[in-house]
């Protein structure tokens, strides 16, 4: 048996089946690239689902993280620490807040979402006790809790985890008059991804996000933007809501928050919202720890550059250009995304989207397929045109085969 063989027989053995990775093995990482067990390089076109947007080994963030490593990684919440106001500060301002509530994954931050509108419905605004009504979109794709999945509407994910918790209405992505329809009295948030991601990336109708907003101010209900995956530079701009000047009464971040290095994730809201909170009513032991707080300062401090922000602009133009060329041949029904992200839906003909993802790693391309037909190109900020430009002849290599 390779090395390969032998770790994946390991893995295969002894842990859960709750993933079907690509038959490969990492081994080492630097920028876009990645080598495994057998010394073969293959080029990143993934970084981790948007957590990797400043690439592999970043070593502004790694020597952020060696710096920590060498003071002090834990305290937990019983204690204060000498990086949490820093952080807290820059990320609210970053985000144009008041007031930051770190978690550790992005599930545990949607988590908090909810908990935060549902306190804030019944304290704030007035909702009678037990019927706050959270609305979400169809194809979300928020995290895998017991919560978060009886929203779900992928039955892979949703299904024999039941009973499901109540309390949220789904209604179709991207249709206004629908979300407004569904909106009452005891509506206290709309839990939306600004760019479905897990669904194919899937951009709304242009005016969407903006009539979100207008909505949820007018019935006061908050907006919730999940930017786990779509923000932080990923598609040209801060956040995703950037690009229709849309300023969500509450962000939740996470995946690129913590560099690809540490697990970092947050909800940022103004004062009124965060503000319901009082001691001992939400928590987590190692959210804020300090090595996350040292490595997440680091990350809004480039972003603060603008650096990452052009070069997801510049360098996806240039990728949706190359991506549309492709449409309209008989290989790729559809392309859709925005920056540096990307879900090309494969025709049948061709195989499907796990066959193309296989086929692409055989050419030294890391992509990952969804919804059966489509995969998703995302690769990390710092990937070169040059190396982009590869990466994307061997997708039409594989596509023309």
């Amino acid at each position: 048996m390779t090395s390969t063989e032998r770790s994946i027989a390991a893995a295969e053995a002894h842990s859960a089946h709750n993933y079907h990775p690509l038959p490969v093995v990492v081994a080492y990482a630097e920028g876009a690239w990645m080598t495994d067990v057998e010394g073969r390089r293959y080029l990143d076109m993934l970084a981790g689902y948007s957590a990797l947007n400043f690439g592999h080994g970043n070593r502004r963030l790694i020597n952020a993280a060696k710096a920590q490593l060498d003071r002090v990684t834990l305290t937990s919440r019983a204690f204060h620490h000498d990086r949490f106001a820093d952080f807290c500060t820059e990320l609210a301002t970053l985000c144009g807040k008041e007031m930051v509530l770190p978690m550790n994954t992005g599930a545990e931050a949607v988590e908090t979402a909810v908990k935060t509108a549902r306190k804030w419905g019944y304290r704030v605004k007035g909702v009678p006790a037990g019927r706050a009504k959270i609305v979400v979109a169809e194809n979300n794709f928020h995290g895998r809790t017991t919560t978060i999945i009886s929203f779900s509407t992928d039955e892979e994910a949703r299904a024999d985890y039941g009973p499901y918790t109540p309390g949220f209405e789904i209604v179709p992505y991207g249709d206004l008059a629908a979300l407004e329809a569904a909106i009452d009295d005891d509506t206290v948030a709309v839990l939306l991804e600004p760019i479905q991601g897990e669904a194919g990336v899937l951009v709304p109708p242009p005016g969407y996000l903006r009539g979100v907003r207008r909505l949820t101010a007018e019935r006061e209900v908050l907006f919730i933007a999940d930017e786990i995956q779509s923000g932080l530079g990923r598609t040209g701009r801060t956040f995703a809501c950037d690009h229709e000047d849309v300023v969500p009464d509450m962000y939740v971040l996470g995946k690129a928050l913590g560099g690809g290095v540490v697990p970092v994730s947050a909800v940022v809201a103004s004062r009124e919202i965060l503000g319901v909170y009082r001691p001992g009513e939400h928590g987590s032991t190692f959210g804020g720890n300090p090595l996350a707080c040292a490595v997440a300062l680091e990350v809004v401090a480039m972003l603060k550059s603008g650096e990452f922000q052009q070069r997801a602009t510049e360098l996806g133009d240039h990728l949706h250009h190359e991506l549309g060329l492709l449409v309209g041949g008989g290989a790729v029904e559809a392309v859709r995304g925005r920056g540096l992200w990307a879900g090309v839906d494969i025709a049948p003909a061709k195989g499907t989207g796990r066959q193309i993802s296989e086929r692409l790693m055989d050419r030294r391309v890391l992509v990952k397929d969804t919804h059966g037909s489509t995969i998703r190109i995302a690769p990390p900020l710092v990937i070169s045109k040059e190396d982009l430009d590869w990466g994307l002849e061997q997708l039409r290599s594989v596509l023309e085969g």
